[in-house]
């Protein structure tokens, strides 16, 4: 995956689990932390701009009607940062503290 910056709208889109793939057309695999975790809560409301349960809400639709799917759900920042490092196509979240060689920072214009 090549993708150095995405709009925020991409970004919602991805996350909102509306878009299944990367621009470059790699399957996307989407990572988040629990609705209550407070970096989750910021990530949804200062990046994405929604908040967190306008996110449980597009995804629970999808589930129950059969048009979609969640995003994987992990359990801790050091997951977190195992699965999107490790995963081809990932995209999640961290704080910087786990930024690493293995971590591409895309950047949201």
């Amino acid at each position: 995956m090549s993708t150095q910056t995405l709009t925020r709208d991409t970004t919602r889109a991805l996350f909102g689990m509306r878009q299944r793939s990367w621009p470059d057309g790699e399957i996307a695999r989407v990572f988040v932390l629990g609705d209550n975790d407070p970096v989750h809560v910021r990530f949804a409301k200062e990046e994405l701009g929604v908040f967190p349960h306008q996110l449980r809400l597009a995804w629970d639709r999808a589930v129950f009607s059969g048009t979609g799917q969640a995003p994987r759900r992990v359990g801790s920042l050091s997951e977190m940062h195992e699965r999107v490092g490790t995963t081809p196509g990932a995209i999640g979240y961290l704080t910087k503290e786990y930024l690493d060689e293995r971590i591409q920072v895309i950047e949201m214009e």
